[in-house]
């Protein structure tokens, strides 16, 4: 039986909201294995001048089970 698990992380980028999501996707390829799914639950501007942009993400991946 597959058991999924869920985290949300915040990328940021000042260039674009995908590269804001990329830059999450990145981070998140680098510790973890089995990526099954990538959702954005939001996207938005933050900082002082407005120049930064911000992606919420959530990320999908499998557990690795452990034999006995």
């Amino acid at each position: 039986m597959a058991v999924i698990k869920i985290i949300e992380l915040v990328g940021s980028s000042t260039t674009s909201s995908d590269d804001a999501v990329k830059a999450a996707l990145a981070d998140a390829q680098a510790t973890l294995r089995n990526i099954k799914a990538v959702d954005v639950v939001s996207i938005g501007l933050r900082g002082d001048d407005l120049g930064e942009w911000r992606a919420h993400v959530r990320v999908a991946f499998l557990i690795d089970r452990v034999s006995e």
